[in-house]
């Protein structure tokens, strides 16, 4: 057996936790996977240094063994695995150990070249469709029923989702024998992926549908009513249990999602579930004080002006802005940044009231057109 440092080859302390451990193994077997370097003597040396450290390292005994006496631990008479397992120095295919902490996947199936989910029983679940749906803010507003059309596949009419012709029967499939699975072994390498023939099913149809071509499904464009709530935001994903792709040999439907996108609104611009606007006022608005109407998602309110306002003051006006999703009559606020009307053409008599009015406020220690003008710039 060959003889190097199983810490170091995993790329760990001594000290590593199991967990460590395990996690440093996921990761160099992966990268060192001959199914992820072909043709690479390197790789797959390596990849089997990595199977072997990983084999001694999850056991502890083994471990202990390890840590007291090194790789003497496992000379031929040394120690074995608890339940007279192989040890050590009986290591043999790497495969074992990988398929261990996968989860079973053989070679395809891990690396993305299996049957697509397709169980052994070859029922397949639909594919989850999605769905950009723009609406407006009032619709976001209000909540809105809508109706979308879009294409997905569905079961078969003709043949009730079978793929068979009627009056064909089943055959086993001569590439895995039935099993489902398709098994190979090229030296030291073995691999099993779901049949490519009959994606895992173990038969194939005799005399296919001629409708769906044997799929079982077909592609048709359909429409259904979603209802968006009130208040809904911006990316929301709404799911349609069921309305997704068909499943195959009796696999459940996929879902559709819904994603919402609100338009933008020249009135009004959303933060949350707060809205803020903006409000133009007259001059003598600003300076004097008064009630002006504002316009809301739902009709009008009132707003209070104090005597002296100043450009860009915001006033919030609360329960007035979007509905908040999941509670009950409840609403965000409205926010009114205020801004000042300045007239840009004045007749004669309205220029001289002004500039006494100008006189006036500068003989009390200040121009005020032109603390205005300082506000804008």
């Amino acid at each position: 057996m060959s003889q190097f440092d199983y810490y170091d080859v995993l790329g760990v302390a001594k000290d590593a936790s199991d967990g460590d451990i395990k996690k440093a193994y996921r990761r160099m077997a992966v990268k060192y996977h001959p199914d992820k370097n072909p043709g690479d003597k390197a790789a797959e040396e390596k990849f089997k240094k990595v199977a072997e450290a990983y084999e001694v390292l999850k056991d502890a005994d083994k471990r202990a063994a390890y840590d007291r006496y090194g790789h003497d631990a496992f000379q031929q008479g040394g120690m074995r695995s608890s339940g007279g397992g192989r040890s050590s120095g009986d290591f043999h295919d790497p495969f074992d150990v990988f398929r261990d902490v996968f989860g079973g996947e053989g070679f395809g199936d891990f690396f993305g070249f299996g049957g697509g989910g397709a169980s052994h029983s070859g029922k397949q679940a639909g594919k989850d469709l999605r769905y950009n749906l723009n609406i407006t803010l009032d619709e976001a507003f209000k909540g809105v029923e809508k109706t979308i059309e879009y294409s997905r596949y569905v079961t078969c009419s003709k043949c009730g989702g079978s793929g068979a012709s009627p009056g064909s029967k089943k055959v086993t499939c001569k590439t895995c024998g039935g099993t489902g699975i398709f098994s190979m072994r090229q030296g030291f390498f073995s691999m099993q992926q779901t049949c490519p023939d009959c994606h895992g099913v173990g038969t194939k149809i005799d005399v296919p549908c001629a409708n769906c071509k044997g799929s079982g499904r077909v592609r048709e464009q359909c429409t259904t009513k979603i209802k968006i709530p009130a208040g809904v935001f911006e990316g929301a994903n709404l799911r349609m249990s069921g309305a997704g792709g068909a499943g195959t040999n009796g696999g459940p439907g996929g879902d559709l999602y819904v994603t919402i996108y609100v338009e933008e609104d020249g009135r009004f611009v959303r933060q949350g579930d707060d809205l803020h606007c903006t409000q133009k006022v007259s001059f003598a608005t600003a300076a004097l004080g008064g009630e002006i109407q504002i316009e809301t998602m739902d009709g009008h309110a009132n707003l209070k002006i104090p005597p002296g306002t100043q450009p860009g003051t915001s006033f919030r006006i609360r329960g007035h802005g979007m509905p908040i999703l999941n509670q009950r009559d409840a609403r965000g606020n409205q926010y009114v940044k205020i801004t000042v009307d300045v007239p840009t053409k004045l007749s004669k008599e309205e220029k001289e009231k002004l500039q006494e009015f100008e006189n006036l406020h500068r003989s009390g220690g200040g121009g005020f057109f032109q603390k205005l003008k300082r506000r804008f710039e």
